[in-house]
């Protein structure tokens, strides 16, 4: 049995969810011997190369980055195997290419942001929360062919809270996904996890995760206040539930709903023109509490109403 600090650990990841995963681990003492992340990108008003969240940290702790523009470059599979790690960790970053991910003895583990094999795909978190989920969290589990389809290692559950939209489960999860990553790491050194096969999993129904695009944005006010209210929390604060208001795309940010027989067609809104605006949905209202329309910054809704004109 080894001790978890003696693992060699090569960490790929690029955004802030994954550098909650990286700080546990260098904070637990894990030997983190290169961290691979994205290329630097142009951004701002003045298109300056920025790094990502990751590769801002690693350099923070002094552990060596690696950033190849493609995964199978030579150069950088040569580099990947000189490091000769025990295990690779992926968090929140690109598919990996069969000769990355089965390159370690260990194998390769990554943290993804559901219980799997629920919520498959690239938005796990907007998706719980847009289907209505009372329930989530994070699972580590082996990197194999089919996306998201590895052996279990571990699981952790929270709750989604009535309050809850896709900023604060994320930060939930990114918080008891750094705790469990650890907990794996030491797991493997010591040989006490078990692998649990997805296919073990008895459910009748398999909840997929797939990329949001713009059309799943869209309000549809056809729907009941409780299917508009989660869509609204899932896309909350990125990438944002939208709709229209004379003639103007809005995005919608916060809303509160009130059951109702509507009088007003799906879609119509109403407003005292001081604190409220709200939409006529299938079975009630809702009402806007966090918006911003096109052209503006986002802003309460007493805010907006200031200088609408309705």
């Amino acid at each position: 049995m080894r001790s978890f600090q003696d693992l060699k650990i090569v960490f790929f990841g690029t955004p802030g969810f994954a550098v909650g995963s990286l700080k546990a681990l260098t904070d637990a003492g894990c030997n983190v011997v290169a961290v691979v992340t994205a290329p630097d990108k142009p951004s701002g008003r003045g298109l300056q190369l920025q790094p990502t969240a990751v590769k801002t940290f690693a350099e923070s702790v002094n552990i060596p980055v690696l950033q190849p523009p493609k995964l199978k470059d030579p150069q950088f599979i040569e580099a990947l195997q000189a490091l000769a790690a025990d295990l690779h960790i992926v968090v929140a970053f690109r598919m990996l290419p069969e000769v990355v991910w089965n390159m370690p003895p260990l194998g390769t583990v990554n943290v993804h942001a559901s219980l799997l094999p629920q919520y498959r795909g690239a938005a796990p978190i907007n998706w719980a929360i847009i289907n209505g989920e009372h329930e989530t969290g994070v699972t580590t589990f082996k990197l194999k062919h089919e996306i998201d389809t590895g052996d279990i290692l571990l699981q952790e559950k929270i709750a989604i809270e009535q309050g809850d939209n896709a900023g604060t489960v994320h930060d939930k999860l990114m918080n008891a996904g750094a705790a469990l990553l650890v907990e794996t790491v030491k797991g493997l050194a010591e040989g006490s996890i078990e692998e649990q096969p997805q296919q073990s999993f008895d459910l009748k129904e398999i909840k997929h995760a797939h990329k949001i695009f713009k059309e799943d944005m869209r309000i549809e006010w056809t729907k009941s206040v409780t299917q508009v209210a989660n869509l609204v929390r899932g896309l909350s604060p990125y990438p944002t539930a939208f709709t229209e208001l004379q003639g103007k795309g809005m995005k919608v940010y916060a809303v509160h709903t009130e059951d109702a027989e509507t009088v007003k067609d799906a879609g119509a809104f109403d407003t005292d023109g001081k604190t409220y605006l709200r939409f006529a949905a299938a079975d009630g209202w809702v009402y806007i509490d966090e918006l911003q329309q096109e052209g503006k910054k986002r802003m309460v809704v007493a805010d907006f109403l200031r200088g609408f004109r309705g």
